[in-house]
Parts: structure tokens; C-alpha cells; sequence
């Protein structure tokens, strides 16, 4: 809720109605400051947005657009909005700079401590990579490895795309059903990782002896294991290669409580503090939101 309060004081010379839409492939968010009130809401996508569309998903939480005085757009498909829509201004937020500052907005990182290196790491359909260092954001890396691989890939499993469905499974299965740990494969621990932690994704799949059955439960724990795995590992990397003091993973991903735990215990692994902030799907429309407010206020 601090941080919430600290954007509320961002925003304070902005225009009393402002919001922000994120067109991601998988989700669209939004973001709308109304006062001293933070809305968020997200709808799947469907199609490309237009001005039908848009209107339609802003009144969703009970906005119009034409009381917009701008609205700010960012994600990948945002680009294939006009300029305007009916009255309204259309700002287009590049969207490696609202990754980043979206992550300096949820980490509180403001005035002088914007200046501390981040790395923010977007974890969507795949995993972009951001560093934000001050009014820098640089794209450093990622991975087509994501949230829409997970669902590629439960649809081929699990016999499902729902996510919350994922999640219920992956709480209840155990990743080692499917995976191998390093007991399998070197008897004990190696270095800072335990026997239990994984040597191989889906390996004992792979055994030429294994001739049995894996639950769906153990399947979606090892799904959600592999690509929670990956995405801690290079953002590890990544923040240590770039010398980056804080690390935050965002985007709706973390809204899985299996991801989370696997991240955290990767970051135990490798002694790195992973953080995950409050709404982290909607960072990417919140750095939007306040870069918009910039660029309307003539700041950039």
C-alpha cells in the first residue's frame, strides 16, 4: 500500500483522471488513477485494439474515454492504434521503458534512488530483461521461454490452458514425479544446491526403464518448475552480469503462488534476493502511465 501512496504523490500534478492500457499478447491491463484511487483490471486478448474496443475495455471499470485528457498506450500491440481516438490523445509508451519504470515505481525507487541499477525482469507469454538505471532502459536480454509456454506445453500435458487449473495442480504435485534431483543423479547435494533440487527437467521421463505413470499434479508442478527455473536463472545472471543492486520480477506469471515459491527458492540457491512486488502484472501499464504523464506535461 506505501507504494501505492508514492505514485498517488507522482501523480499529484497530473491531470485528476489518467490511465494506461498494456496490450500484451496473452493479457491486457489497465491502470486508471482517479484521484486518490488506484483501479486495475485485465481482460485476455482477443483481437487488436481500436477505438471500439478500447472504449469498451476502459468502461469495464466504469471510465469513459472521451474524459480521458490522453491515454496511454504501451505492449506489443500497441502500435497499431491512431493517434487519436474520438477526442482523446493517444500517448505511445515504448515498452522496454515502461518495463523499466514500471519496476522503479513498484521497487518505491524514486527521485535520487532511481539512480540504483534494477534489473526487471518481465515475466509474460516469454521474459524480457530490462535495466533501468535513472531515465535509462535498456534491453539486456530474455527468453521466449514464458507464460505462453506454459500453456503451450499444458495444453500437450495437462489437457489444459486454464492457468488456474495450472496452478491448483502444480500446488499439490511434486516436480521430482517428472524431474530428476540431483539424489538421482549424483546421490547428494553439489555446491549450494540440495539433493532435492533439480538435475534434470522431466528427466525421469527420459529413463528408458521408466515405465510408469506421472499424475497430472506432478506434471504441472514440473512444468511450472522448468519455466519458473529458467526465468530465475538468467535473471540471476543477468542482474550479476550488468551489476545490478536490486532484482523485481513482474507481470502476471507472479500471480502463480507455485512460480513464486520456485523463484524464491532459486534466489535461496544462488543467495540472490528475487523480489516480487504488489500487482506485478499491471508494473508494465503503471510505467506507462507515469511516463505518459510526463511526455502530457511536456517533461520529455
Amino acid at each position: 500500500m506505501i507504494v501505492w501512496q508514492a505514485m498517488h504523490q507522482l501523480m499529484r500534478n497530473s491531470h485528476h483522471l489518467a490511465a494506461a492500457i498494456d496490450f500484451g499478447i496473452s493479457n491486457t491491463d489497465v491502470v486508471v488513477q482517479r484521484g486518490g484511487e488506484w483501479l486495475t483490471w485485465s481482460r485476455p486478448y482477443t483481437r487488436d485494439p481500436d477505438e471500439g474496443s478500447v472504449r469498451t475495455l476502459l468502461a469495464a471499470g466504469g471510465v469513459a474515454l472521451d474524459d480521458l485528457p490522453y491515454l496511454a498506450v504501451t505492449g506489443g500491440r500497441h502500435r497499431v492504434l491512431p493517434e487519436r481516438l474520438g477526442t482523446t490523445a493517444v500517448v505511445k509508451i515504448n515498452e522496454v521503458q515502461a518495463i523499466g519504470r514500471g519496476g522503479q515505481a513498484l521497487l518505491a525507487l524514486e527521485g535520487e534512488a532511481r539512480h540504483t541499477p534494477v534489473m526487471v525482469a518481465s515475466c509474460g507469454s516469454g521474459t524480457a530483461l530490462i535495466k533501468a538505471e535513472g531515465d535509462r532502459y535498456t534491453h539486456v536480454s530474455g527468453s521466449a521461454v514464458g507464460g505462453g509456454t506454459m500453456l503451450g506445453l499444458a495444453r500437450l500435458l495437462l489437457d489444459t490452458m486454464d492457468p488456474v487449473e495450472i496452478e491448483q495442480l502444480a500446488v499439490q504435485g511434486d516436480r521430482n514425479g517428472a524431474d530428476l534431483s540431483l539424489a538421482d543423479v549424483i546421490t547428494g547435494p553439489i555446491g549450494s544446491l540440495p539433493a532435492d533440487a533439480t538435475a534434470v527437467n522431466f528427466g525421469r521421463l527420459g529413463r528408458a526403464s521408466f515405465h510408469g505413470e506421472v499424475s497430472r499434479a506432478d506434471l504441472a508442478a514440473a512444468l511450472v518448475n522448468l519455466i519458473a527455473q529458467t526465468i530465475a536463472l538468467i535473471t540471476i545472471n543477468a542482474s550479476r552480469a550488468h551489476a545490478c543492486q536490486r532484482v523485481v520480477l513482474i507481470g502476471h506469471m507472479l500471480d502463480m503462488s507455485s512460480f513464486r515459491a520456485v523463484v524464491a527458492l532459486v534466489g535461496q540457491y544462488y543467495a540472490a534476493e528475487l523480489q516480487v512486488v504488489e500487482r506485478p502484472g499491471y508494473a508494465t501499464a503503471i510505467g506507462a502511465l507515469l511516463l505518459g504523464a510526463q511526455v502530457a506535461s511536456g517533461e520529455q
